[in-house]
């Protein structure tokens, strides 16, 4: 895991893409699940407490190392789906939870949402992005810890079990939906490849990011979803 963290660390533009669709709709009290080694937890520093939550030990002592003199940081060593655990959190006044690109690592997912859910409260926000199409799946996602890859209906059906309602959701990266698909079915990589994702960052996220927030796309890579707490 700490390998594909450091790959994914190179994807700048990327990680500013994320930031851009989920900081506005998150508070000021932020937890966040799968933290890992920071890579999206940079971009919530400037909030008022941040609770970075990872499975991984090692993880979270990357993390540290990384925002060393961070007051407004708070780490969390527990599972996502662990329901008590992160239960436990909502005594931090958490107004709201960011889960990108992690759902899919976890077996029980509607139990992880029922956990967010009882973490934020009552109508606190819960964004996700998780990988969307499972015709994609291939050996990269089955390397990559991945249990399944999810489409609007399954993932809003998750939501529903959990008792979260929509807000928002939509298919994200429909560029990125190609190169999945060459990876998996064509070329069948088990590994991310650096070249490919310095290149893709470099080049491809720029102009896909402008397409997308002029223009709504019926497929992608991924899915953007942002949830909220029944009262």
């Amino acid at each position: 895991m700490l390998r594909d963290q450091a790959l994914m660390s190179a994807a700048k533009n990327y990680f500013a893409w994320q930031a851009r669709l989920a900081l506005p709709k998150l508070g000021r009290r932020v937890l966040e699940i799968g933290c890992g080694t920071g890579n999206f937890t940079a971009h919530l520093m400037d909030r008022e407490l941040v609770v970075a939550l990872d499975h991984e030990p090692q993880m979270l002592e990357r993390l540290r190392e990384r925002f060393p003199n961070a007051g407004n940081l708070r780490t969390v060593l527990a599972e996502a789906e662990d329901e008590e655990s992160v239960a436990q959190l909502a005594t931090l006044d958490l107004d709201s939870c960011v889960c990108l690109n992690v759902l899919e690592h976890v077996r029980n997912d509607a139990a992880a949402l029922r956990a967010m859910a009882r973490a934020v409260g009552p109508g606190g926000a819960i964004v996700l992005i998780v990988p969307a199409f499972p015709v994609l799946y291939g050996s990269v996602d089955r390397k990559l810890g991945h249990f399944r890859r999810y489409t609007r209906q399954s993932l809003a059906a998750t939501a529903h079990k959990a008792q979260l309602s929509v807000i928002e959701m939509r298919y994200l990266n429909s560029s990125g939906f190609f190169g999945w698909w060459l990876n998996a079915r064509v070329f069948r990589k088990e590994r991310q490849s650096a070249a490919q994702i310095a290149i893709y960052d470099r080049w491809i996220v720029p102009l896909a990011a402008r397409m997308e927030s002029l223009l709504p796309i019926p497929f992608g890579q991924s899915l953007y979803a942002v949830l909220t707490s029944r009262p």
